[in-house]
């Protein structure tokens, strides 16, 4: 009976393995799915699905981002993006996580709070647009004032559930051992918050490069979006789509950097911990 159990295991064990030595990797699948978007966009003007015009061949806009990168107009564009991206995250981090360690160590403000953040969390920034141009203009404070509403809740709401998760009999450790409050945040609460952090922190980027985007496209304060609305005005289709191009090409750029951020600072976390292992 032992040795068929035995067998019935190792049996198993090969099975387990032979699929994993077959599986093909992420990098290739996610090649394969890009050049297979690209090969479709490349047919569909060919076919005449749609005119050329409107949609030129993936060949044509490739080849009109690869001239932007020698331009230093391009850059100047990207830069001014990156600007506004950086400095509103970083304000909406740095303000969502003090207030939120403040608020959800309280339980007085947490349910006195309540209903003004769930008030204010489904505003979406683009309402807030004519009140930026009033106040700001076409300036890069009104892109600022979008990013940080925006990216504010992203990581309020991520703090608030990891100060939530607390574990109770820690903190209660702590206090018979006679930390201070101070020490309390750094040992007990802030160890348990940071992998919520670092998620409101990695969902807030990507909104706040999209909230950037958009408040150039539409307001027209300097960078990426700016040159995108001018290149469709001015008629440069194939210009255009190749700025949307680079403007994706951004967004998977700062996606894969907080990956790699978040991964180093919680290397000690388990999730990660696992995740490399795998």
């Amino acid at each position: 009976m032992s040795t068929e159990v035995l067998r019935t295991g190792r049996t198993a064990q090969r099975s387990a393995v032979r699929p994993g030595a077959r599986r093909i990797p992420k990098a290739v699948l996610g090649g394969a799915g890009v050049l297979a978007f690209l090969l479709i966009w490349e047919l569909i003007p060919a076919v005449g699905l749609v005119e050329a015009r409107f949609l030129p061949p993936a060949s044509e806009v490739i080849m009109a981002l690869i001239r932007d990168f020698g331009l230093t107009a391009f850059w100047a564009a990207v830069g001014e993006t990156l600007l506004a991206w950086a400095l509103g995250l970083a304000a909406a981090v740095v303000s969502a996580a003090v207030l939120g360690l403040i608020i959800g160590m309280s339980p007085f403000l947490r349910r006195f709070t309540n209903s003004t953040i769930e008030f204010l969390r489904p505003v979406p920034s683009v309402a807030l647009i004519p009140l930026a141009v009033l106040l700001f203009g076409v300036k890069i404070e009104s892109s600022l004032m979008l990013i940080i509403y925006a990216c504010f809740w992203q990581v309020l709401i991520q703090v608030l559930y990891g100060v939530a998760d607390v574990d109770n009999v820690a903190t209660q450790t702590a206090q018979s051992y006679g930390f201070s409050r101070l020490q309390r945040i750094r040992d007990v609460v802030f160890p348990t918050v940071l992998p919520y952090l670092m998620t409101g922190i990695r969902l807030a980027a990507s909104v706040a490069l999209i909230l950037a985007i958009t408040a150039e496209l539409i307001i027209g304060s300097p960078g990426l979006g700016r040159e995108i609305a001018n290149a469709q005005s001015g008629g440069a289709i194939s210009g255009m789509y190749a700025l949307v191009l680079a403007t994706g090409l951004l967004g998977v750029a700062i996606n894969m950097v907080m990956r790699l951020v978040e991964r180093r600072v919680l290397a000690w976390h388990p999730s990660v911990r696992g995740e490399v292992v795998l």
